[in-house]
């Protein structure tokens, strides 16, 4: 007897429209790649647009000719070349992880990766504070109220170190360390993974003790979200928190359009270089005579010290 030809295994033919639970599977494979919150963040972000553009409308296909459209609607919004750059990144590989899933022709995603981005004309400068400016905001809040104290020693620690959002959160009892003779944040782990050594001024440690004190805080993160019966509550504060603090006190302030990076950048500018080139040496003394903080930043006329009161 002769036997029946076995029937050839055909492999599922990659679609072209891609559906929204296809469009889910193919952004849980980009954010699984990712080892970075940062990156995680940024990407969720700009994947999720680009599904909400993508399916408010019928589409024929995912291709290089919606694609440009895509980047079309991104400039009509009048976005930043970097940032129209970045969300066509994250549709590129939106469509390569699609393609590698089965999910998507590889022809498809070839042409979706030659749709360019945004050419860059001349440098931004970004946006930063004056030092009168950085005065008046991280005294914006007051003494009285718990919540007030932390914002304090929060705007505090973002002006004068330069902080990022995640960085702030994650502050710990073990990162604050004296190491020879004044205060620094030490072995902070940063973006991409790098640890970082940061110097922290007199004045700064000073606010952030008051608001240790007051919090009765003693191990863990440093900052933490308030009730509105103003006690503590949680065991740490999230980043969209830090976000709100800057919005809120650059209002009172009278300042418009600050985002928190916009800290970081102003830090970067009235730091001396004598103070960065420190913070790289890994506390080496002979990379120069090291003098103290609080002198560094009066001299450069960064901030003006606060006089000493008692601690609350």
């Amino acid at each position: 007897m002769s036997r029946k030809p076995t029937p050839k295994r055909t492999r599922p033919k990659p679609k072209a429209v891609l559906r929204l639970p296809y469009l889910d599977q193919a952004k849980s494979a980009v954010l699984n790649s990712l080892t970075s919150a940062d990156a995680q963040r940024g990407y969720r972000h700009a994947i999720d647009e680009f599904v909400d553009w993508y399916c408010s409308e019928p589409r024929l296909s995912f291709n290089r000719a919606v694609v440009l459209r895509y980047r079309i609607h991104l400039e009509t919004r009048r976005l930043a070349p970097g940032t129209v750059n970045l969300r066509l990144g994250a549709v590129h590989r939106l469509a390569y992880e699609a393609a590698d899933c089965g999910l998507l022709s590889p022809d498809l995603a070839a042409g979706i990766r030659r749709v360019k981005g945004v050419k860059k004309i001349g440098v931004r400068l970004g946006n930063w504070l004056t030092a009168e400016q950085s005065q008046n905001l991280w005294q914006a809040p007051g003494r009285e109220r718990l919540k007030e104290k932390r914002d304090r020693a929060l705007l505090a620690v973002l002006l004068a170190c330069g902080l990022r959002r995640h960085e702030a959160v994650e502050l710990n009892f073990g990162h604050i360390q004296r190491r020879e003779e004044h205060w620094a944040i030490v072995d902070l782990k940063g973006k991409a993974g790098h640890i970082r050594t940061i110097p922290m001024p007199a004045w700064v440690k000073n606010v952030l003790d008051q608001w240790l004190q007051a919090a009765n805080i003693t191990s863990g993160k440093l900052f933490r979200r308030v009730h509105k019966m103003g006690r503590t509550w949680g065991e740490r504060l999230t980043e969209k928190a830090v976000w709100h603090v800057v919005r809120e006190y650059a209002t009172k302030a009278g300042i418009d359009k600050l985002a928190p990076h916009d800290l970081r950048r102003t830090c970067a500018r009235l730091c001396p270089p004598q103070e960065a080139n420190w913070s790289r040496s890994s506390f080496c003394s002979v990379t120069f005579p090291f003098r103290q903080p609080n002198d560094i930043l009066v001299a450069n006329s960064a901030f003006k010290v606060p006089p000493t009161t008692k601690s609350e």
